[in-house]
């Protein structure tokens, strides 16, 4: 034998045998048989379930709602109570201080000096009608050739801190800022009726001078009527009158001359 064959014959040599070949098919066959047999054990259970993920075995247990109709989480509820909230809300005016009632009926018992107040709506600081007559003062006075917008401010200013000091002095609870300028600008509705009607006629004589007396008088009724009435100072009313026909006598001076 030459050298190529020796190195022929020991390159493919090897212990592999017939009885091994047939072993090993044999434990195949079994391997197949056992694969088998688990498979058929196994075969009634679907088989989607072992492949689908968790999360959605979770999601599709917990759904409860039908098609096209989701659920509603406690975010959603909550943001629909919340939008559901401005429903019942006050108005805007009334989170504002601004009550067209008890504005019409501050001004009603302001016109009826022999009307009672109601001194739970007189007790509240309320300055839209103050304000309101303030300007139709300062206005009328304007259209009767007189411009007098800062002496009304600045009286108005005095007067309300003067008689803030008196009331707090003579009445027992006390009283505030806002209460004294509401009451005192509303009583100020019949000095405009005054100022209005120099704007027809000059009044600066005997007519005018008996209208601006009961203008004043009017005024200081009114204002001291609210003020005890408010302030439940029942007998005090002609002390606080007497403050409050100052005060008024200074704006019927402005309106006259």
């Amino acid at each position: 034998m030459s050298n190529f064959e020796q190195f022929h014959f020991d390159f493919y040599q090897s212990n592999y045998t017939i009885d091994d070949q047939e072993e090993g098919y044999n434990s195949y066959g079994s391997n197949e048989n056992l694969c088998g047999n688990r498979k058929s054990q196994t075969g009634e259970q679907p088989p989607a379930s072992g492949f689908a993920p968790s999360e959605m075995l979770l999601s599709s247990q917990s759904y409860t709602g039908q098609i096209l109709q989701p659920t509603y989480s406690p975010n959603t509820l909550s943001y629909l109570s919340y939008t559901d909230g401005f429903d019942e809300e006050p108005p805007l005016l009334e989170e504002l201080g601004i009550n067209f009632e008890h504005i019409w009926q501050k001004t009603l018992t302001v016109l009826n000096p022999m009307k009672p107040a109601d001194g739970s709506i007189m007790n509240e600081t309320d300055l839209t009608g103050p304000m309101v007559f303030c300007l139709a003062l300062g206005a009328t006075l304007l259209l009767a050739g007189k411009v007098h917008f800062g002496y009304v401010y600045g009286l108005s200013a005095i007067g309300c801190l003067a008689m803030h000091a008196l009331l707090n002095l003579m009445s027992v609870p006390g009283v505030s800022h806002g209460c004294v300028a509401s009451v005192l600008g509303y009583c100020l509705l019949p000095m405009v009726i005054l100022s209005s009607s120099a704007v027809v006629f000059s009044l600066q004589g005997i007519l005018g001078t008996l209208l601006a007396l009961l203008i004043i008088g009017w005024c200081s009724l009114s204002a001291s009527k609210i003020f005890t009435s408010a302030l439940a100072m029942e007998g005090q009313q002609l002390l606080i009158a007497y403050p409050c026909a100052l005060l008024y006598g200074l704006f019927a001076l402005l309106t006259v001359f």
